[in-house]
């Protein structure tokens, strides 16, 4: 199952966006009114929870400076890849996109596609609050 957000506009240079999400305690400001948890567990990985749903465990697997952030889910029960692709847009601005990429079953494809949509773009508009 391949996910996009749709791409924003950040006034930040691409380098500084990057700079902020190689920090995975930022990621924090980025999540949606409704997370019911966010717990930083070491240098490059932190634990969400978003009321409803399972908390996931995501570790910062690559980062390629300045366009790519590239986080995994920690366990491989449900594995997956959330990609930050990071654009230049000018030398104080850039744009972000979030693909969002995991192997699951039919009915489990059916039951996340939603909710992680609904992450994705959140993840993308709140950019701007980095």
């Amino acid at each position: 199952m391949n996910l996009e957000s749709q791409k924003v506009t950040v006034e930040k240079s691409a380098q500084e966006l990057f700079n902020s999400l190689s920090d995975v305690k930022n990621f924090e400001q980025l999540m949606p009114d409704n997370i019911a948890k966010f717990e930083v567990t070491g240098d490059d990985s932190f634990i969400f929870g978003l009321k409803g749903m399972p908390e996931i465990k995501l570790k910062v697997k690559e980062k390629i400076a300045p366009n790519k952030v590239i986080l995994g889910s920690a366990s491989d029960k449900v594995p997956f890849t959330l990609i930050a692709n990071i654009e230049s847009v000018s030398d104080s601005s850039s744009s972000i996109k979030f693909n969002f990429e995991g192997e699951f079953n039919a009915m489990m494809a059916m039951m996340v596609k939603g909710p992680i949509s609904k992450l994705i773009e959140t993840l993308a508009i709140n950019t701007n609050k980095l």
